[in-house]
Formats: C-alpha cells, sequence, structure tokens
C-alpha cells in the first residue's frame, strides 16, 4: 500500500470504525499504536510498521493523525464519526471563516444551515484556498463565508483542532453568506 492508501485505512479506523481490526480507542480517540500494527497486520494482511505510520503522519499533507508525546499512541485529530473528545479547548475565532461544499448541497443548507452531519462538528477553514479544495471533492464547488464574529458574539463555541481546522456545532443559515461566494 502506499502512504495515501494507508491514510485513507487510518482515518477509517481512527475516525470511523475501530472495530474493523478490533481496535479499542480510549474516550480521547487515542489508540494503542502497537496493538494497531499488531491488528492491522493480523486482520488486513497489512503489512504495517512503526515506521510506515509516523511517515503517513509526518508527510500527511492535512495532518489530520496526531502520535502522543510518548510515541505510544496514535489518534486523528477530528473528524470523527465515533464519540470522542479529543480535549479542545473553546477558542475564539476570526471574524469569518469559509465552508467548502459542492453547488448542490447549497439550496438546503441556505434553507436549514451547516450540520456535521454523521461527524462531531462542522469543519471550517481559515482560508477561501483551503475551503475551495474541499468543495472540489464533493463536486462543483462553492465557498461560502461564515461570520463566525457574530456566532461567537451570540454563545456558540468554537475549537481549533491539532490540525488548524476550526471546528463548531450547526451554523444557522443567518450566518452563512453566498453573495462572496467563489463558484468554480
Amino acid at each position: 500500500m502506499n502512504a495515501k492508501e494507508i491514510s485513507k485505512f487510518l482515518s477509517l479506523l481512527l475516525r470511523h470504525s475501530p472495530e474493523t481490526i478490533h481496535l479499542r480507542m480510549d474516550e480521547n480517540g487515542w489508540v494503542d499504536i502497537k496493538e494497531l500494527i499488531d491488528n492491522a497486520n493480523t486482520y488486513k494482511g497489512m503489512g504495517l510498521n512503526l515506521a510506515v505510520i509516523k511517515e503517513v503522519v509526518e508527510t500527511n499533507d492535512k495532518q489530520r493523525f496526531s502520535i502522543s508525546g510518548d510515541g505510544g499512541k496514535i489518534r486523528a485529530n477530528q473528524g470523527h464519526s465515533v464519540p470522542v473528545d479529543v480535549e479542545l479547548a473553546c477558542e475564539t475565532p476570526p471574524a469569518v471563516l469559509y465552508h467548502g461544499t459542492a453547488t448542490r448541497f447549497l439550496d438546503s443548507i441556505m434553507k436549514d444551515g451547516l450540520k456535521p452531519a454523521s461527524r462531531q462538528y462542522v469543519h471550517l477553514s481559515m482560508t477561501e484556498a483551503v475551503a475551495l479544495s474541499v468543495g472540489k471533492r464533493h463536486g462543483r464547488p462553492v465557498i461560502l463565508r461564515i461570520d463566525t464574529k457574530a456566532m461567537h458574539e451570540e454563545g456558540y463555541k468554537f475549537y481549533l483542532s491539532e490540525n488548524k481546522v476550526w471546528l463548531t456545532g450547526d451554523v444557522p443559515a443567518r450566518f452563512i453568506k453566498t453573495e462572496d461566494r467563489l463558484d468554480v
């Protein structure tokens, strides 16, 4: 398997389905690296080792994973559909953040707002460029401008993940601007 395939496999395990290879995940999303390697090799014949995992973590362009300070555990930084507490403190967001999506979802979003769907949080980007790359994965992209200053002033909570993705719960439609969106 190449690094991209291993990264996707780690995302599956560490964000959504640790039971795929009988992994035990703690309440903060950490799994034992030795158990991960042993189980991946036993149940999936992966040929994983510590060096490969470290390389994927270090070279992942989106910095999706973290290794614990003692080097014994690994977890996904965000994007979980399984309930975990990745120990993020509430933070004050910048005045504006962005969300990339596909134009086919725009009518629903402008009616119902942004929802985490199967994940724990809505993901917001600091730049339009990052939002655009996210939106392209879902079809013809559109960038939404989120008035996070107003949301924060109304008491909505924001968290900044280890890899600099802003996370929040639902984003009501009234905080979403489309007149400044970029259709590409």
